[in-house]
């Protein structure tokens, strides 16, 4: 319906502006200050990256409900990741925070999105362009896997903190003498990481072959 398009154009307007600002804001400063500047990405665009990841989780409401005609499954996996990485790992350990890591982590996530809203917008108005289209579709195969070593790395180096200071480790007393040392969670997440990249993976390869097989783009320039 209009009333829902107009919403899903908004919500992708907002996503675009809060991505956009996050990466202008990280090439300018890395302009400005060189390297001296990605020790405190997380300072500076922290925030609003959090905000961008928290709206992000409307999308899985979206496919739910049925105004957004995308897989469920991989959708979830790829913002649960992000989730999980932002909040649990990186925002929890303020030593994380400083690593360039977390710089390559965030401009991965921003060039993506930026080029993903920006489709989703001009999409929602029925227009679509063909290099956006092709860029939108191609980009992400290659920059994802990369983002996943990223979020990886980001784990890895996370750990001795977790380790050191026992953020979410949890001992229950007697008598149920229970406990989850949370750094084994880490490590296993790892796995899941990585297993589930294999699928989504597959499901990007998939959707690129639906929007930029040869009959789709006649289709869109006619």
């Amino acid at each position: 319906s209009f009333t829902m398009n107009t919403y899903l154009f908004v919500y992708d307007l907002m996503q675009f502006c809060g991505h956009s600002w996050i990466f202008t804001n990280m090439i300018i400063r890395f302009m400005s200050f060189g390297k001296d500047s990605l020790a405190d990405t997380f300072y500076s665009i922290g925030l609003v990256m959090r905000l961008c990841q928290l709206l992000s989780l409307l999308e899985i409401l979206h496919i739910l409900i049925g105004i957004d005609k995308s897989r469920l499954f991989p959708r979830f996996l790829q913002i649960t990741e992000r989730i999980i990485v932002l909040f649990v790992v990186i925002n929890s350990q303020e030593e994380v925070q400083g690593k360039y890591i977390v710089c390559v982590l965030f401009f991965l996530w921003n060039l993506l999105d930026v080029v993903r809203y920006t489709y989703n917008m001009l999409a929602r108005t029925g227009i679509y362009y063909l290099p956006l289209t092709w860029l939108n579709f191609s980009l992400r195969i290659p920059l994802y896997p990369l983002s996943v070593l990223a979020k990886a790395f980001a784990i890895c180096v996370s750990l001795p903190y977790f380790e050191s200071f026992g953020t979410y480790s949890i001992k229950l007393p007697l008598p149920f003498a229970f406990s989850i040392y949370f750094p084994y969670v880490l490590k296993a997440y790892l796995l899941v990481l990585f297993i589930g990249m294999c699928f989504i993976i597959q499901n990007l390869f998939s959707e690129r072959k639906a929007h930029l097989g040869t009959g789709n783009i006649k289709k869109k320039r006619s």
